[in-house]
């Protein structure tokens, strides 16, 4: 077995996203479109 060196949990604290990271995914993902014409996919982002 493996010897474990660490006494503490290093996992121990919440790892949250503030609330700007969110809105920022957000409204990306609402800005993006894609348009499938044949076999290619075509990304755009409306500002």
């Amino acid at each position: 077995m493996a010897k474990l060196y660490s006494k503490k949990k290093l996992a121990a604290t919440k790892m949250l996203p503030k609330k700007e990271t969110i809105q920022l995914i957000l409204n990306y993902s609402k800005a993006l479109s894609v348009v499938k014409i044949g076999n290619m996919n075509f990304k755009t982002i409306a500002n």
